[in-house]
């Protein structure tokens, strides 16, 4: 089928954090959002025909993980990444953000030293500062807005002996998609100084153009044998509210310890909804995440373009994954308190700070692409007449 991603939905009515929590974010309703990395795009029919079926049905009683729901998520790990993956190392999580405080939970202690990538998503920070750890970064090196790996100060982060290196691939919010050699590179290190990695790919079935997502795990045994990875379908098919995500693990000690935690929390069952539009996502969702990413290039494209054409001083790069935008604002010549002042007051636009990805980061900005062209383009012109007026 056709799916129309121009389509206006309004999401106020069905209690979105996007929309509904704009307050609470920003001090104002009067922004349009393009923060919080979900789409304004409905789901794949597919998902929508299995839930509606489940809700016909009228019992949503206790249900559990049948052979189908991780063998749709095996077979889908083949077809699109060429990736074996053993069923006798899958578990259930109710997302990848709490497997990954789980995780962190699990394998390290209070005080432990956690090594993360920035400028890199909140969550990084948060489940590790929450639970009392010490995160220390390896920081990208950027240079006219590309991004790359500093493998030397990687290597000496590594020589202070973190509990765990938590990666982000794909990457948000520079939309990097790890190549086999960065991979093999950042793997091998950590076998080297038996530093467990913990890969979130939460965005790997968002790869644009003609990248190709390589899981951490499938780049050799050795690295295979010292990573745990975490993925959903919360993104692709825009179903983060539902709760459910995939951990691969390496062993089955490992995995044990993770299931128990959550049972001893008595999280381990399957949401009835959830659980049938995992399983449609992945047997049935091919037609629609082939529309819905051409659709997220061309829409990318045209923030390029604009901000090329009308904006120069703000500069977008393009991203090889994810439908997030980062945006260097420095030619602005703002603080970074003075830009997210501008882009709020005067722009009237809700987007994500840059210093919530570095902590010391200044003039960046991340923009959610993930909506109507026609919301890009109410967006964009406000923001273009905001900087005139400067």
């Amino acid at each position: 089928m056709k799916y129309n991603f121009d389509e206006i939905i309004d999401r106020k009515s069905n209690h979105s954090t996007k929309y509904n929590e704009l307050m609470k974010k920003f001090g104002t309703e009067d922004v349009i959002p393009l923060w919080i990395a979900d789409m304004d795009f409905r789901t794949a029919e597919p998902v929508v025909k299995a839930l509606k079926e489940k809700a016909e049905h009228g019992l949503f009683g206790y249900v559990y993980r049948p052979d189908e729901y991780f063998e749709a998520f095996i077979n889908w790990q083949k077809r699109h990444h060429n990736w074996n993956v053993d069923k006798e190392l899958l578990s259930f999580s109710i997302g990848v953000v709490p497997a990954l405080a789980a995780l962190v939970k699990q394998f390290s202690e209070k005080g432990d030293k956690i090594l993360i990538q920035t400028p890199v998503y909140s969550e990084f920070y948060d489940i590790n500062h929450d639970n009392e750890r010490v995160v220390i970064e390896n920081k990208f090196i950027e240079k006219d807005g590309e991004y790359s790996l500093d493998l030397e100060d990687f290597e000496n982060k590594l020589k202070e002996q973190p509990k765990l290196f938590i990666c982000c691939n794909p990457q948000n919010p520079i939309g990097r998609v790890w190549s086999y050699d960065e991979l093999k590179a950042m793997g091998d290190l950590c076998v080297k100084y038996n530093i467990p990695v913990i890969s979130d790919e939460i965005h790997a079935d968002l790869t644009l153009w003609d990248n190709k997502h390589i899981p951490f795990a499938s780049v050799s045994r050795e690295i295979a044998e010292n990573t745990i990875t975490c993925t959903a379908t919360g993104k692709a098919f825009n179903l983060a509210g539902l709760q459910c995500a995939t951990v691969i693990f390496n062993n089955l000690q490992g995995k044990n310890k993770f299931d128990r935690f959550w049972k001893d929390l008595e999280v381990h069952r399957n949401n009835p909804f959830n659980l049938v539009a995992t399983i449609a996502a992945y047997n049935e969702g091919e037609e629609y995440l082939e529309q819905l990413k051409k659709y997220l290039e061309d829409n990318i494209m045209f923030v390029h373009d604009y901000f090329k054409k009308n904006i120069p001083q703000i500069k977008p790069n393009i991203p090889q994954a994810t439908y997030l935008i980062w945006l260097d604002c420095r030619d602005l010549g703002f603080s970074q308190e003075e830009l997210e002042k501008f882009m709020l007051k005067k722009a009237k636009l809700g987007l994500n700070p840059g210093r919530a990805f570095q902590k010391d980061l200044e003039g960046f900005m991340r923009l959610n692409a993930a909506c109507p062209r026609s919301v890009l383009e109410k967006a964009l012109g406000q923001l273009k007449k905001a900087v005139e007026e400067l």
